[in-house]
């Protein structure tokens, strides 16, 4: 067994480790794939020499290199078991996206933008994991063709979303019901603190968990800034904080859009 260690600079977020995934796919000779995000890390466990792993990588433009490799002692079944991260992939994905259908009705429901837009957050971390999950034993072209299909839904939605917000901006619609976006961003607060506790239980380096740890560390931070312009609504009597929050969540949820439609390429 032959360990390598390569240095990808431009690999910070799911949507890059998902397309080193893809491009190594088809290598037989590789074992297992071991990420690590912040770092900007790929670990390689094969059973053949570099070269063709080496060059696969380098073309997809990520200034990556190969910084070393050693041969093992140990052979394959010694490897670490990932058997538990399927199940917990499944577990946040129905957490995210039952949030997802809910915080969308509630949202168009009390008519705040910021809940809506929140929802499309929670609706692009669950098509990250159900990537990852998909990645299981499937085609490279079926891979392609659900993240393609996931990207443009969701880019139409958070850009129908950019134009409602310009709509209520300024026009004369209603102001948002501040009760309902203060307690359902509650719930989906709690609902991704027990996700974070789930995927942090598997202490897990993988990247598809170590980039969903961070996703759902960022998913709190936009609750509590849900939470926080259904109070300054309630303060100010004023909608412009609601359409605030739901413009900037927007923006994340398009720039994700774009990064997954990049691994349909």
């Amino acid at each position: 067994m032959i360990k390598s260690i390569y240095k990808i600079s431009k690999m910070d977020c799911s949507a890059e480790e998902q397309m080193v995934r893809m491009k190594l796919e088809n290598v037989v000779s590789i074992r297992k794939l071991k990420f690590n995000l912040p770092e900007r890390t790929l670990i390689v466990f094969h059973t053949d020499e570099n070269d063709l792993i080496t060059n696969k990588i380098n073309e997809l433009h990520l200034d990556s290199k190969l910084i070393q490799s050693d041969i093992l002692d140990k052979d394959e079944d010694s490897i670490e078991n990932e058997s538990q991260q399927p199940k917990i992939l499944w577990a946040v994905l129905i957490i995210n996206f039952g949030f997802f259908v809910i915080e969308m009705a509630t949202g168009l429901l009390s008519r705040s933008m910021g809940l809506v837009a929140d929802s499309l957050d929670m609706f692009a971390d669950s098509t990250v994991y159900g990537l990852s999950l998909l990645a299981i034993g499937k085609a490279l072209s079926t891979k392609k063709f659900v993240a393609k299909l996931a990207g443009y839904f969701q880019f139409t939605l958070a850009a129908l979303g950019f134009f409602e917000v310009v709509r209520r901006f300024i026009g004369f619609e209603g102001m948002p019901n501040f009760q309902t976006m203060i307690i359902v961003s509650i719930f989906a607060l709690i609902a991704n603190i027990l996700s974070l506790y789930l995927l942090q239980k598997t202490r897990s380096q993988e990247a598809h968990l170590q980039a969903s740890m961070i996703f759902t560390s960022n998913d709190i931070i936009v609750n509590g800034g849900v939470i926080f312009a259904g109070i300054l609504v309630s303060l100010l009597n004023s909608k412009i904080p609601d359409l605030v929050i739901g413009t900037i969540v927007f923006a994340f949820v398009i720039r994700g859009s774009f990064r997954i439609l990049k691994l349909a390429k």
